[in-house]
Order: C-alpha cells, then sequence, then structure tokens
C-alpha cells in the first residue's frame, strides 16, 4: 500500500537531484559530521536510481551524502543504523516519511500520514490483514485465479509470446477490488472497464512536470501549492476512484451491505461509537473521507506492486528452468494430479517461499527507504539535523557482494531453512521493516503465490526471442522494465501424482 507514493517521490528524486556547489557540498558535510565524501551526482535521471545507488555504495562506502534539489539526504548502509532509524527510533524520531504535500485527495492516506494520524489509521487497518482475515478471502482469490488461468491457456493456446503484465495486472486489481470492496469487475475480460483506463492513468507519470522542478528547488512552495489545490495525481482520475468509492459506501450506510466482511466494511465499523468528525475530538475510528482515501491507495497499490512483483518472478523462473522444474515438483507432491489449492497448504510450501523470497532481493518492492527526522540526533557518532531525510537504498543493499554471494545469481537456496537463520533481518527487506512495513505484506504473498502455483501446475514458462535478458531497468520510474516482460507457455503433461521430495540443502548465503 505504501508503494505508490514511492513511485512518485522516487521519481521525483530522480529527475532532480542536481550538481550543486563545492561551498554547498563542504556545508552539508559538516552538519552530517561524514568522514565520507558527500556525492552530488550527475542527474539521476541520466544514470536510473538503482545504478546511482550502487555507484555511491562502491565509491563511498556504507555512509554517503546527497542533495535531492535543495534537500539533503543521509544514505546508510549501516545495519545498526538501519535498525535504528526503522525500528528502535522510529516512533520518536523517524516516524514519517518524506512529504512533498501534492497529494491532492490523497492527504490522509496512509502512505504519506504522519505522526498520531498515521498510527491511527494504521490500527484500524491491520485486523483486515490477519491470517484469519486473509484466509477468509482465499475463496475470492481462487475466483480471478481461475480467471487468470483461462486467459493465459487461451493465449497459450494461440502459440505467442505473452507480456506477462497484461495477464497479472487485471489479476491484481480484480482481487484487490473483489476483497476489498466486493466489488467484481473481471478486468481480464473487460480490459476497457473505467476502473482499468483510470489505473493507467494514473501510473502514467511526467517526470520533467515543472511543478517538480519548482517544489524541489523551493521546498517552501509546497505547502503553499497545496493550499492552491496543486496535486501530483491527476484531478480527473482521482475524482473517478472517490465519486465510485463514496458510491459503493454510500450504499453500505443505508443498509445495502455485503454478506462479505471485507476491508472497507471493517473501516465503516471502526467509526461506529467514535466521533471521527470533530477533529480534536477524534479518537480510533476514520472519519468517511479517510476511508476513502485508504481504499483508493489500496487499489493503486495493490495493482502495480503485486503485478510487477508477479512479472519479475515469471522471468526469473523462465530464465532459470532448473528451478522452475524443482518448484514445479514441490507443487506437484504437495497438489498432486493439480489438485485445488489449499490455503494452509499453500503457507507451508518450502521450496515457494525460497524462490519467491530470492526474486524479492532482486527486485524489492521497495528498492529505497525514506525517513525524515523529526529532530536533530546523533547515531553512531553522525549528527542527522532535523528535517534530513534518511535513505536506506535496498536494492543496492540486497546485492551487496560482501552479504550476498554471487548477488546477481538467482539461487533460492539462500533462503533455506538451513540458510535463512544466518540472514541478517536489516540486509533484506523487500517490503520495507519496521513499524512503518508494507501493510498489505501478507496480503500481497498469499495472492502471488497462488497465481504462481496455479499457472505453474499447469504450464511452463520459457525464454523467446521477445525476452530480454538480462532486463533492462527502466531509469525514471519504481523498479520497472524499462521494456516489457514477454515469455512464452508451454503446457505441462502430468499422468501421475508426484511423490519427489524437495531437499532444499545448499552451501550458506
Amino acid at each position: 500500500m505504501n508503494q505508490l507514493f514511492l513511485f512518485f517521490y522516487l521519481s521525483l528524486s530522480l529527475s532532480l537531484s542536481l550538481s550543486l556547489s563545492h561551498l554547498l557540498s563542504h556545508s552539508l558535510s559538516n552538519s552530517l559530521s561524514l568522514s565520507t565524501s558527500l556525492y552530488l551526482s550527475l542527474p539521476l535521471c541520466v544514470q536510473g536510481f538503482t545504478n546511482f545507488d550502487t555507484e555511491c555504495f562502491q565509491k563511498y562506502g556504507r555512509i554517503w551524502g546527497i542533495y535531492d534539489g535543495r534537500q539533503p539526504v543521509l544514505c546508510i548502509m549501516d545495519k545498526s543504523m538501519i535498525k535504528t532509524v526503522l525500528i528502535k527510533e522510529c516512533y520518536n524520531i523517524f516516524t514519517n516519511r518524506r512529504n512533498f504535500h501534492l497529494n491532492g485527495e490523497l492527504f490522509d492516506a496512509l502512505s504519506v500520514a504522519e505522526d498520531d494520524t498515521w498510527r491511527r489509521i494504521r490500527s484500524v487497518l491491520s485486523p483486515s490483514f490477519t491470517s484469519g482475515r486473509l484466509k477468509e478471502m482465499f475463496g475470492i482469490m481462487k475466483q480471478h485465479s481461475s480467471n487468470l488461468l483461462s486467459g493465459m491457456k487461451k493465449q497459450a493456446d494461440k502459440d505467442q509470446a505473452i507480456e506477462v503484465k497484461e495477464f497479472f495486472g487485471p489479476y491484481s486489481m480484480d482481487v484487490v477490488t473483489s476483497t476489498a470492496f466486493s466489488v467484481d469487475i473481471d478486468s481480464l475480460n473487460n480490459p476497457s472497464d473505467p476502473f482499468v483506463s483510470n489505473i493507467k492513468k494514473m501510473l502514467k507519470f511526467d517526470l520533467f512536470n515543472p511543478l517538480f522542478l519548482l517544489v524541489a528547488l523551493f521546498p517552501f512552495t509546497g505547502p503553499i501549492l497545496e493550499k492552491m489545490k496543486f496535486s501530483f495525481f491527476p484531478t480527473a482520475v482521482t475524482d473517478f476512484f472517490y465519486a465510485s468509492l463514496a458510491k459503493i459506501k454510500s450504499g453500505r450506510d443505508t443498509g445495502n451491505s455485503t454478506s462479505r466482511v471485507d476491508f472497507l466494511q471493517l473501516m465503516i465499523d471502526s467509526q461506529k461509537g467514535n466521533d471521527t468528525k470533530t477533529g480534536d475530538d477524534q479518537t480510533n475510528g476514520l472519519t468517511d473521507h479517510e476511508i476513502l482515501s485508504q481504499a483508493m491507495i489500496f487499489i493503486f497499490a495493490g495493482y502495480e506492486t503485486s503485478s510487477s512483483t508477479m512479472s519479475f518472478l515469471a522471468y526469473n523462473l523462465a530464465t532459470n528452468p532448473h528451478t522452475m522444474t524443482k518448484l514445479q515438483e514441490e507443487i506437484d507432491t504437495v497438489f498432486p494430479n493439480k489438485a485445488p489449492i489449499q490455503y494452509e497448504a499453500l503457507t507451508q510450501m518450502d521450496y515457494l517461499d525460497c524462490v519467491l523470497n530470492e526474486s524479492l532481493r532482486l527486485y524489492p518492492i521497495a528498492p529505497r527507504l525514506e525517513r525524515v527526522a523529526k529532530k536533530t540526533v546523533e547515531i553512531n557518532g553522525i549528527v542527522i539535523p532535523k528535517d534530513c531525510i534518511v535513505l536506506v537504498p535496498t536494492w543496492t543493499l540486497h546485492r551487496d557482494p560482501e552479504i550476498w554471494s554471487d548477488p546477481e545469481e538467482f539461487k533460492p537456496e539462500r533462503f533455506s531453512k538451513e540458510n535463512k537463520e544466518s540472514i541478517d533481518p536489516y540486509t533484506y527487506m523487500p517490503f520495507g521493516a519496521g513499524p512503518r512495513n508494507c501493510i498489505g505484506m501478507r496480503f500481497a504473498l498469499i495472492m502471488i503465490k497462488l497465481a504462481m502455483v496455479e499457472i505453474l501446475q499447469s504450464f511452463t514458462f520459457s525464454v523467446c526471442d521477445e525476452t530480454e535478458i538480462p532486463l533492462e531497468m527502466d531509469k525514471q520510474f519504481l523498479l520497472m522494465p524499462k521494456r516489457p516482460i514477454k515469455l512464452r507457455l508451454e503446457p505441462r503433461s502430468i499422468t501421475s501424482s508426484n511423490t519427489t521430495s524437495i531437499s532444499l540443502k545448499s552451501p550458506a548465503t
């Protein structure tokens, strides 16, 4: 849920990392008490943030500083500092993310909410993502995974390469809207549905919008522009979603409720017994506007991040056929003869966990994590001034050769039972870490696992002439390939129950 806003903020960062004067560099170095060099880069839009972060790490070690426009940023890859920022001092000092304020109607979404408001909203939303609640949603997910499989089979029968995100995107959208609001779209068969077309508009992002330059170079203009109703988000799109969600909520309020206890209903129930419309008197519930904002951000984040993760996973399997074969052996053992997928069994598949974790290591949901210092603080001898941004470059951390042997290689056995105990939790953070990690993590993992297992029961992913190897990442967006991932689907023929045992033992991480 948090990743949509990360998408926009990273994009802004990419286009606005400007070379500043030696005097400014000297000033930042002193204020941060850095013994390392301060790196003022070529514009990130030339290199891409993943290459930029990796280059900085290789030149300056585990701590360095940059400017994003006029904003000083301290980048850290030191495990103890990461733990302090994301965990120990989360509530006292590093509670909030960077906020440019131009969020339009999404000003009170969980992703940008701050301090007590964030804590209150998070506490209301958390019950939506418990194991028990996910188990209740599993049957709904299976309906949409069945539609996904049917759609992919039609394309496979044509003996043509498929653009995988064109299937995973609609699947993600359908699962999110049905489990969250009990609204069935079937966007795979209805690609012109307004929900689908509007979310695609939302994700078309112009990095060179003058509004970004203005806010980055003159941060004090952010609150002023916010008062003037300027926003990074297309007004027509946000208006559509707010109107649609308000209509759904209105139906619930008048007694036209669903028999399912979904995400929206849990938020509505939070209002009962709480005065949620009186500002300072507000207690635990959400206001009407907050409910709509959380619903809206859940749609955006669920669509983009889950579909991208599935696309990268399919690519990794296609380019590592031995891994895919081993995973299919586990699938055939747990669900012989294409048996229906059961929730408990799915959550206990060890090698599936290994494969997904390794794919997320290479392509993390959150390739950068940011927190803002609410006051000046000293950590490990480094003075971090108030309002400085502390950035954890997760992409680079996940590919650190001192932590991961052969870091560019896809090796799921790193996460086997024998090896995963040796992995420091502050070196592997695909969904972030600490109290402000991705609230929808478990929801996304179940949705992804279900789809992949059902696909691999019937098909094998393979590369084709249109598959780009290696992937070239888009330099301007949040961890997306520059060109769509295209693969082939080859039908499997399974004639008997597979009882092969799966061995996960391998060399250590």
